[in-house]
């Protein structure tokens, strides 16, 4: 059985910094993409970032840019996300998710096949 398992969030003030983990298990998805996408309170799940399957391409959406970093670690089957300077718009469930097949980032969240369980950040202003 495949599982997504995030770690790391909480409850930060803005400014502050976090990192966010998602720990895979049941299969390797070395060569596979993977990516972070979030979802505020009233609002659909949007893009955070993506990575290729081998961490050397990444995408991120626009309201992060400069302050988001995602990595990976194939020996580990983990996926991170680094946040600095947080802001209050940055409040959200963070979810993780994996795609079966593709090797290259997508921004789609119907694109991918495996999803974490969530993990809520909360940025106090």
């Amino acid at each position: 059985q495949v599982q997504l398992v995030e770690s790391g969030g909480g409850l930060v003030q803005a400014g502050g910094s976090l990192r966010l983990s998602c720990a895979a298990s049941g299969r390797s998805f070395s060569g596979s993409a993977m990516a972070w996408f979030r979802q505020a309170p009233g609002k659909g799940r949007d893009i955070v970032a993506t990575i290729n399957w081998k961490g050397d391409n990444t995408y991120y959406g626009d309201s992060v840019k400069g302050r988001f970093t995602i990595s990976r670690d194939n020996a580990k089957n983990t996926v991170y996300l680094q946040m600095n300077s947080l802001k209050s718009e940055d409040t959200a469930v963070y979810y993780c998710a994996a795609a079966r097949y593709l090797a290259s980032g997508r921004t789609n969240s119907q694109d991918y096949d495996y999803w974490g369980q969530g993990t809520q950040v909360t940025v106090s202003s």
